[in-house]
């Protein structure tokens, strides 16, 4: 019945949002268990937060110890706030005709657009923010490619790349299970091009997934974040890149990463209020964060520069 209609369409949207598969990179990372505490609600400055206690004490380890008693250390840890990112989808138009009777197959033509905007939003801006800024030694390394030119001034990735990205998370003592490499399109298709065992191990036709690489778990994603060849640094979200601005690829540690979904609200104005079209007007507003925890075991391989000479 129409006056159920934004009832249901709320709850379509939420499971379309919860079960939409377009980032399997994020496969198996848990939700953070603290609960979401929302500031605000309903007003233009409406917020979702949440409290997450890190820590990064590690006890001291004696082997074979005869003195007693032990000495006591002192556990610390600290609380990190965050706030979810806000995402709202804009007005849609449907009309008293459409809603009267909606089946579900109606519901999900109508709402996807929605989901998929978000979803979309969403995954890139999550997916930017699991990349290191920039290079520190030991903590978020970040490589270059040493390929040959692309033939458009852009060296590309080659295996070896991908071995010196291994070779920093060995350094950095990342446990070989759960290691996940993200690959971009550009690096993707140079593997393609160039790289005959990675063509013909491109899908494990068992899983649907792409072979892993020296203990990475790979994946491909077509809106990872831009890096500037020459400053080696990310830019920042949503900017337009410029020459020498390439597509990076992602590597992390999935226990480092921490993602929560908030609360998704929907706002409609019923079609009894426009006497002109007999329209009802919907959106939405999801909340999600996916951050590492700290900025430690992330990488990026990002695409070099042919140098001229």
């Amino acid at each position: 019945m129409a006056k159920n209609f934004p009832e249901i369409w709320l709850g379509r949207v939420e499971k379309l949002l919860t079960s939409a598969d377009q980032a399997p990179w994020l496969d198996g990372i848990p939700e953070i268990a603290s609960e979401v505490v929302t500031f605000g609600e309903g007003t233009q400055t409406e917020k979702n937060t949440i409290y997450i206690p890190l820590t990064s004490f590690e006890p001291t380890v004696l082997i074979n110890n005869n003195t007693y008693p032990m000495a006591l250390e002192e556990y610390d840890d600290e609380t990190a706030t965050v706030n979810l990112d806000k995402y709202q989808s804009l007005p849609t138009s449907i009309s008293d005709d459409e809603a009267m009777g909606a089946s579900y197959d109606k519901i999900d033509a109508a709402t996807q657009s929605h989901v998929t905007a978000i979803a979309k939003k969403k995954y890139a801006k999550a997916i930017h923010a699991i990349a290191p800024t920039s290079h520190v030694a030991g903590s978020t390394p970040v490589i270059k490619t040493t390929g040959a030119d692309d033939g458009e001034g852009r060296k590309m990735i080659i295996r070896a790349d991908i071995r010196k990205m291994k070779k920093q998370f060995d350094v950095m003592e990342v446990p070989g299970d759960g290691r996940r490499l993200v690959l971009s399109s550009d690096h993707v298709n140079d593997l393609l091009e160039n790289d005959q065992k990675f063509a013909d191990q491109y899908y494990n036709y068992a899983t649907g997934k792409i072979a892993n690489l020296y203990s990475f778990q790979v994946f491909e994603y077509v809106s990872n974040p831009y890096f500037n060849a020459t400053t080696a640094t990310k830019k920042s979200f949503g900017s337009i890149p410029g020459t020498g601005d390439y597509q990076a690829s992602v590597a992390f540690y999935a226990p480092n990463i921490a993602k929560k979904t908030g609360n998704t609200k929907q706002y409609f104005t019923d079609a009894k209020t426009d006497t002109k079209t007999q329209a009802n007007s919907i959106n939405y507003r999801h909340y999600f964060i996916c951050v590492p925890k700290r900025a430690k075991y992330i990488g990026a391989i990002i695409s070099d520069v042919v140098t001229a000479g």
